[in-house]
């Protein structure tokens, strides 16, 4: 089976068994809607295709935003040979065998362009076969990716291409595209003769989230609707009653294995932390609407609990873990409320990194410097060998003492005088705070004016 596929052509386009969606791709640049950053006149990738120097490429951007469309525009203007193929379906013979016939064809003078649809599919392996080809120019690489690609392809590859960043269109740009395809009697529905309204088409770009693909499928459906239901003396119309029948559910734009996961999950927790609960519950509702694991949610919010709150306002940790359980307990739809919940409390809650900022030291130090042994007073000593080692010797019980505080040193030398945690004026922790400077002062006076301990009243630490 040969790998080379051939350019839409005129009559292919006109194929009324294809879905509209593949019928109306803009042949050109001029037809080209959206990516204005990227291809208006004078911008750097209509620049580099008018030029005929490419390069090797990737373009990155979520679903409907036209990489394969730009990539097919690119094989009609250029003077190469374009072979297109899918990461889903082609092996690591199959490309082997590309790049060599694109070898060969280059020591008889012709370039050839390789289109790779979701190259992120590819493993490292498969990535590693264009290496060296890209780097010898045997091919011009063009790699379409809804994944980032400095996760997804290697970074050798990655250092070859120049990586163009394609942006969800915007609602007023599906309602030009809709319109274009409702008016277009060779490729798209104008030979229907449809009407629709201009509150109509906004609800498909609406539903369609930037994907144009989406809109266009959404409006064929429609547009089926409309023939059926409409009396055929008075003209087929798209209403806002049929789209809303045709979409039947938002397409929201996630993949809770890709990029938007940890987007909206950061976008959640940046919102708690800045205290704005309505983006806090906005950006819950598009994940949980979307399909994430709300455990997953679950787990994320209790996180934020803990890293944003602290002791500023602990009863936020038993609040989450109470979201938690309640979301494991009674499931979802119904759990989304628990969640709601907890979000909600999180962002009006006290903030404080006090916690987080201390642990963190404390993982630095731990990794930084030397692991002296813990010192001999804060040792237990159970046997008679440990005892005359000195393990627990100056040991000061501290509930023996005038305000349960000794001046004993609890941290290794090296570490003497360390502090870490420094709780803030937020919250509880300003109560926290206070306690903990009754705590140095207490601990000053015990260094100045603690008596002599009787040694038949010293405890050991069971």
């Amino acid at each position: 089976m040969s790998l080379f596929q051939p350019i839409p052509s005129g009559e292919k386009a006109a194929d009324r068994t294809r879905p509209l969606a593949d019928r109306m791709r803009p042949r050109t640049l001029d037809e080209f809607v959206g990516q204005e950053h990227l291809i208006s006149p004078g911008k750097p990738l209509r620049t580099q295709i008018e030029r005929d120097d490419t390069g090797s490429l990737i373009f990155w951007g979520p679903p409907g935003t036209g990489k394969t469309t730009l990539a097919q525009i690119l094989a009609h203007m250029t003077k190469a040979e374009f072979i297109e193929f899918s990461a889903v379906l082609t092996g690591i013979k199959e490309i082997k065998q590309v790049m060599a016939d694109a070898e060969r064809a280059r020591q008889y003078g012709t370039r050839t362009i390789v289109f790779i649809d979701e190259i992120h599919r590819f493993n490292k392996a498969q990535q590693d076969a264009f290496l060296p080809h890209v780097e010898k120019g045997n091919i011009r690489l063009i790699g379409a990716t809804t994944e980032n690609p400095s996760f997804e392809i290697i970074a050798a590859l990655l250092s070859r291409c120049r990586v163009y960043v394609l942006r969800p269109l915007t609602e007023e740009q599906i309602v030009v595209l809709l319109k274009r395809a409702l008016a277009d009697e060779e490729r798209g529905l104008g030979t229907q003769k449809l009407r629709s309204s201009d509150e109509a088409l906004q609800r498909i770009a609406s539903y369609s989230s930037g994907d144009a693909r989406s809109a266009y499928n959404v409006l064929e459906v429609a547009a089926s609707l409309a023939a059926q239901r409409t009396n055929q003396e008075q003209g087929a119309e798209i209403t806002s009653e049929i789209v809303q029948d045709a979409v039947q559910k938002r397409v929201l734009l996630y993949d809770k294995a890709g990029e938007e996961h940890y987007n909206l999950i950061s976008a959640l927790h940046k919102s708690v932390r800045n205290s704005d609960p309505d983006a806090a519950l906005y950006w819950l509702g598009r994940m949980l609407e979307a399909g994430e694991d709300p455990l997953y949610i679950a787990r994320r919010v209790v996180r934020m609990a803990v890293e944003d709150i602290g002791l500023a306002d602990p009863q936020a940790l038993a609040l989450c873990m109470a979201a938690r359980d309640a979301v494991d307990f009674i499931g979802m739809p119904e759990g989304n409320l628990a969640l709601a919940q907890a979000v909600v409390y999180l962002s009006l809650a006290a903030k404080s990194n006090a916690l987080y900022t201390a642990y963190s030291t404390v993982q630095q130090d731990v990794e930084r410097t030397a692991a002296e042994p813990v010192p001999l007073h804060l040792r237990n000593a159970p046997t008679g060998l440990m005892k005359g080692l000195g393990y627990g010797e100056g040991y000061r019980y501290a509930h023996d003492l005038e305000g349960k505080i000794a001046d004993m040193q609890c941290l290794p030398d090296n570490l003497r005088d360390r502090v870490y945690y420094e709780p803030t004026n937020e919250g509880l922790e300003k109560r926290i705070r206070e306690r903990l400077h009754q705590i140095k002062q207490r601990r000053s006076q015990a260094a100045k004016h603690e008596p002599e301990r009787d040694s038949a009243s010293s405890k050991k630490e069971s």
